[in-house]
């Protein structure tokens, strides 16, 4: 069985918790709860990364999620084409993190160019199963 969900979100800052309760309540309905929290991390992660570096002008970003019986698939579409780096943080350093955790939470992440314009960033979760929410 493969589920699938996707949403718009503006390019304002509350738009990253939209993003997270869109994805809590997508994986509750679908009841992958397993790797709930590191899923929710990563949007976070990667929906401020789309916003503070990846939206042009009032251009938003979407939130694309697919499930099939073994992995979640997390996308964040932006409308910039740069792709990110994952860069080592110095300690006194208040962000530049967020890849490095997507990097360590994540079973796979990646980049992909989107036509017409801007950027795909992925990220998968292998899980155990569904249960029942």
């Amino acid at each position: 069985m493969a589920d699938s969900t996707q949403r718009f979100f503006k390019a304002r800052p509350g738009s990253v918790g939209q993003a997270r309760t869109f994805t809590t309540d997508a994986l509750t309905e679908w009841g992958l709860l397993g790797r709930a929290e590191d899923i929710r991390l990563c949007v976070s992660e990667l929906a401020t990364n789309a916003l503070v570096h990846g939206t042009v002008a009032d251009r938003g970003f979407l939130v694309r999620l697919d499930a099939d019986e073994e992995v979640v698939r997390l996308e964040v579409h932006d409308s910039r084409r740069q792709h990110p780096e994952v860069r080592q943080a110095a300690h006194t350093d208040t962000s530049g993190r967020g890849l490095i955790l997507v990097s360590a939470l994540a079973d796979g992440w990646g980049v992909e160019d989107r036509n017409p314009l801007g950027k795909i960033v992925w990220s998968c979760f292998k899980y155990a199963g569904r249960t029942t929410p």
